[in-house]
Order: C-alpha cells, then structure tokens, then sequence
C-alpha cells in the first residue's frame, strides 16, 4: 500500500492511532486530536489534573512552555480483553516560558484503546521535577532569596 493509500485510510494498529493521537496534539491540533477519542474518554494529566478533551492539557501546556514536542521513542503494546493498553516512551523539548530550551525531559503516556479509538489516557513527564530544580537554583544563586 502506498503511503498516500495508507494515510487516506487512517490509523489500522493501536499503537498508530496513538502516534496519531499524538502528533494532532503536538501541531497543537485538539479537535484533530479528539478524532481518535471515545466520547467520555478521560484524560488524567501530571498532577492528578483531569480532562475531558484534548483542549485541556494543550492549555495547560500554554502556561508551562513556550512550546514543547515529544520524541517519542517507542510504544509498548499490551493487549487484552476488549482492549489494549500502549504506552509512549520518550522525551520532552522546547522552551521554558523564560525562553530557555530544554531536552531530555522523559514522559510516559498510557493509553487505552478499545474499537480503535482512545477510551483513557494518562500523562506522566519530568517537568514539574525540572521546574522545581530550575527554582532551587536560581534562588541559590541570589544571596537572602
């Protein structure tokens, strides 16, 4: 099958439709990234925040960086009953809101995908870890801080 055959046909495996998932999400595009979602699907975000689409963490995520991007190294394909878990490996980039670039920030993101679309999400990363690192430092850096 041709490429433009494959892409005119959409996402055939899980673990596609979470790359499609996810590339949607880092244009930022949420409504395209909502296609490959169950109405109701929940989307549990770092620090235990809850959203009910794609709007949600791509706001989120406007307060905490300038822009960000996964390099998403592998996906992990667990099947079961009914359903299958994947997960995505890899790491963060972008900038900071103070304009500072970063890589190597790791996250994992668990998806649950029945009838091929996404029913669950969680979201995991070291950025509020990084956040709080940046802080120390700059606050140990200024004496009476």
């Amino acid at each position: 099958m041709s490429a433009a055959a494959k892409a005119e046909a959409g996402p055939s495996s899980d673990a596609e439709i979470v790359e499609a998932y996810l590339t949607a999400s880092m244009i930022p595009d949420p409504d395209a990234a909502a296609a490959y979602m169950a109405p109701g699907t929940v989307i549990t975000f770092t620090g235990g925040r809850e959203f009910d689409h794609p709007r949600g963490p791509t706001g989120f995520n406007a307060k905490r960086y300038r822009w960000v991007k996964k390099k998403m190294d592998r996906f992990d394909v667990c099947p079961g009953d009914g359903e299958t878990v994947v997960y995505s490996v890899g790491t963060l980039y972008g900038e900071w809101m103070d304009g500072t670039a970063f890589e190597g920030n790791r996250y994992v993101d668990r998806f649950v995908v029945r009838n091929g679309q996404i029913t669950k999400m969680d979201v995991w990363n070291d950025s509020a870890e990084r956040i709080l690192a940046s802080a120390a430092s700059t606050s140990n850096s200024h004496p009476g801080a």
